[in-house]
C-alpha cells in the first residue's frame, strides 16, 4: 500500500473512531440529537478531506522522487528531481541528486577506462593479425606459387585454386585488422576515413551514400574516434539485421556543433532492446558530451544521430 494510503487511513481511523465516541458515550445530548449528528459528521468530512490535501501536498515530492528512481537511466543522464518539501523529505531528495552525481562520474570514468583498454586490445590484435597472421599467408602464397611452377599441369590447376582460397583469406583478415584499427583516420582524418569505411559495402545490398561537409571544425582525435565508432557500428547493424538495402550517411556541421546521422530503410528496430552495439555507442557519446538518439526513421527504417556539442570540438 502506498505510504499517502497507509497514513491517510491511519489518520481516518482516528478520527472515526472519535467522532463515534462523540455520537455515542462521551456525548452531549442523550440521545444524540440530528443536527450534532450533522454537524459532526460534516466536521468529520471535513477533517478527512483537509488531512488528504495537506498529506497529498506533502507526499508530492517523494512521488516525484519515486519516478525519477524508476526511470533513472546512467546511459541517459537527464534532469535531476527539484529538491521540495521540508526537513527530511528535502534532505533525502537532496542525497539522491549527490547519489546520481556519483554514480555518473564514476560511470564515466570506469567506461572511459573500459574503453581505452578496448581499442588498445583492438590496436594489439590487429598489429598481430598484420604482422603474424598475414606475413604467414604472404609466404604460404609465395611458397604456392614457387610449387605451381614446377607441378604439372593438372596439379598446378588446384595449385591455382589454393591460391585464391589463401589470397581471399588474406585480404578477409587485412580487412579485419583494418575496422580493428583504422589506421586511416589517424593519418588522413574522419572524412577521408569515413569515406573509406562506406567503400567497403561494395555489395547490391545495402547501397551507402555519404554527404560529408567540408567546413568542419577541428576535432579532437577522441572525437573524431567516438563518430568513427559509432558510423561503423551503425553501418554494420544496417547490413546484418535491418535488412536495409539503401542507408545516408550524413556528417554536417550546425550551429551548435558537429553532426553524424545514419539513416537506412530497413526493418527499423520495433521496440526491440537495445544490444551491446548501441550500448557501447552511448557510452562513448557521454565521454564527449554528445547527445546520441535511435529511434525510427520518417518512412521507414532506422536513424542513428549523434550530436556533438561546440564545447566539445576541440576535446
Amino acid at each position: 500500500m502506498p505510504l499517502f494510503w497507509r497514513i491517510f487511513l491511519l489518520n481516518a481511523v482516528v478520527l472515526l473512531a472519535a467522532t463515534a465516541l462523540l455520537l455515542g458515550p462521551v456525548t452531549v445530548s442523550t440521545p444524540v440529537l440530528l443536527t450534532e449528528a450533522a454537524v459532526l459528521t460534516a466536521g468529520l468530512a471535513a477533517m478527512l478531506i483537509a488531512n488528504g490535501v495537506l498529506l497529498r501536498v506533502g507526499l508530492a515530492p517523494l512521488q516525484r522522487l519515486t519516478r525519477a528512481m524508476t526511470t533513472t537511466d546512467l546511459l541517459r543522464p537527464g534532469k535531476r528531481p527539484a529538491v521540495a518539501g521540508h526537513g527530511e523529505v528535502a534532505e533525502l531528495i537532496t542525497t539522491f541528486n549527490t547519489m546520481l552525481d556519483r554514480l555518473e562520474a564514476e560511470r564515466a570514468t570506469s567506461a572511459a577506462r573500459a574503453l581505452s583498454a578496448q581499442e588498445a586490445e583492438r590496436h594489439r590484435i590487429s598489429q598481430e593479425l598484420h604482422d603474424e597472421v598475414g606475413q604467414t599467408l604472404t609466404a604460404v602464397l609465395l611458397e604456392l606459387k614457387r610449387v605451381a611452377d614446377q607441378a604439372p599441369p593438372a596439379v598446378r590447376e588446384e595449385l591455382h585454386q589454393v591460391q585464391e582460397t589463401t589470397r581471399a583469406g588474406l585480404d578477409e583478415i587485412r580487412r579485419i585488422a583494418r575496422r580493428l584499427r583504422p589506421g586511416v583516420l589517424e593519418e588522413l582524418g574522419l572524412t577521408s576515413a569515413l569515406k573509406a569505411l562506406t567503400g567497403e559495402f561494395t555489395g547490391p545490398a545495402p547501397a551507402v551514400r555519404h554527404h560529408l561537409d567540408a567546413d568542419l571544425p577541428p576535432l579532437g582525435q577522441e572525437t573524431e574516434l567516438v563518430l568513427y565508432r559509432a558510423a561503423q557500428e551503425s553501418l554494420t547493424n544496417a547490413a546484418r539485421h535491418a535488412a536495409a538495402r539503401r542507408v545516408d550517411l550524413t556528417l554536417r556541421r550546425t550551429p551548435t556543433g558537429v553532426e553524424l546521422r545514419i539513416r537506412d530503410d530497413g526493418r527499423g528496430i520495433d521496440g526491440a532492446p537495445e544490444g551491446a552495439g548501441i550500448s557501447g555507442m552511448r557510452e562513448r557519446a557521454l565521454l564527449i558530451g554528445a547527445d546520441l538518439t535511435v529511434g525510427p526513421a520518417s518512412g521507414g527504417g532506422t536513424e542513428v544521430r549523434l550530436s556533438v556539442p561546440a564545447h566539445h570540438r576541440s576535446a
